[in-house]
């Protein structure tokens, strides 16, 4: 292994959007006493690691997320940075760093990153059998300060989302309407009307509708749509508020 810059993290929320729910994706923290058996922890964290020295930030987070997706060439986006001296301070925490083996600084500075995936193309590989799609409004306990990390990383994409169309990365390339709506719903907390939200977003000149409709559905198919980021870079500055 590389050499790991001891103070220096990369921690990713990666979202993203299944049965109707938002949801993150998560890796289980396991530990046993290997004399007693007894469970010493059991919990779970965001997808992070240390960058390694003569690593750039990005690149580090752009591994990360590769390690647990096989993913490349998605959203990717650095939000904030976590440096509290009290992050590692948990007695949970501490085992959890011994047993690791790792040269870690008391007090390790993480900058935060998000990403939004297609959850159905999301293949974590072997070596990360423990990772798990929750809900986040339904997350398990965090270790270390991964909770607030993730607070501030729906924070950030509420916010964002309101602004920019970064909200088709959840979804596959191909989409109905509504499944954008209830993507939309899900992501800020609220609900729209039917009509008014369609109408406000086939105004979106990079919406694309295509000769193509639902199938194997029991109701009347739907139409499908693409977003294009060509249309999209060409157009925007005529509209700068993409709020729903």
């Amino acid at each position: 292994m590389e050499n790991i810059i001891p103070n220096l993290s990369v921690d990713c929320v990666i979202f993203g959007f299944g049965a109707n729910k938002l949801n993150v994706l998560l890796k289980e923290r396991k530990l046993s006493d290997p004399q007693t058996g007894e469970v010493l922890i059991n919990d779970f964290t965001l997808t992070g690691f240390h960058v390694f020295e003569g690593e750039n930030l990005d690149t580090a987070a752009a591994r990360t997320l590769y390690n647990i997706t096989g993913l490349t060439n998605i959203f990717l986006e650095q939000f904030y940075a976590f440096g509290s001296t009290q992050r590692l301070a948990s007695e949970k925490d501490q085992i959890w760093l011994q047993h690791l083996n790792l040269n870690v600084s008391n007090h390790v500075i993480s900058v935060g990153y998000f990403s939004l995936v297609d959850s159905s193309k999301t293949s974590p590989d072997t070596e990360h059998p423990e990772a798990q799609w929750f809900p986040v409004d339904e997350v398990p306990e965090l270790a270390f300060d991964h909770a607030e990390i993730l607070a501030k990383a729906l924070e950030h994409l509420r916010l964002k989302v309101r602004l920019e169309p970064i909200a088709y990365e959840l979804l596959p390339e191909k989409f109905t309407i509504r499944e954008l709506q209830d993507l939309y719903e899900c992501i800020l907390g609220t609900k729209f009307d039917r009509r008014n939200f369609r109408k406000k977003v086939m105004q979106m000149k990079y919406l694309i509708p295509l000769a193509e409709k639902q199938t194997g559905v029991a109701h009347k198919p739907a139409q499908k749509f693409i977003f294009s980021r060509d249309v999209y870079d060409r157009t925007k500055i005529e509209k700068l508020d993409f709020s729903i």
